[in-house]
């Protein structure tokens, strides 16, 4: 799961890494990274929601993260969800139950992606649209120098 800003560049990421491990098939490993300068906007939280939901709808029970100690706003983010914290010197540990999926949350989730889809698509259309007005451009400038060379002094 990413996070595009309007120039379509990947400004926070986050995943889920399922276990392939048969006694541990409803657990998954949450993990998630900011680009600095987009830090303390909320990405992080928003990327955790979904993925909560993603996870839920996908029969996951159990949701891990594992974060350095230092990582406080990760762990907030654990915290307020209602995770259980265990911190073990420089690394801490957080498990979430997670209820199982209804169909309020799979109509959730389905709406989520439509929106993130449509999100990414107009941002990728405004950036075409940009790219083509600068290309636009270009060639006007060429014309006007063209026609100036023409001229001659």
């Amino acid at each position: 799961m990413g996070v595009f800003n309007r120039r379509l560049q990947l400004v926070a990421m986050a995943h889920l890494a399922y276990s392939v491990d048969p006694q541990w098939t409803t657990c998954a490993e949450f993990g998630v990274s900011v680009s600095p300068h987009q830090r303390g906007k909320g990405l992080g939280a928003k990327l955790f929601g979904h993925a909560v939901m993603h996870a839920r709808n996908q029969g996951v029970s159990l949701l891990f993260i594992h974060a350095l100690s230092e990582n406080v706003a990760m762990l907030k983010i654990a915290r307020q969800a209602g995770a259980s914290v265990q911190r073990d010197g420089s690394e801490t540990e957080a498990y979430l139950s997670l209820p199982q999926a209804t169909l309020d949350s799979q109509i959730s989730g389905l709406v989520q992606e439509q929106m993130a889809e449509v999100d990414y698509q107009l941002k990728m259309q405004a950036h075409q649209f940009r790219e083509w007005l600068r290309t636009v451009q270009e060639i006007r400038q060429g014309v006007r120098d063209a026609r100036d060379a023409a001229r001659g002094p």
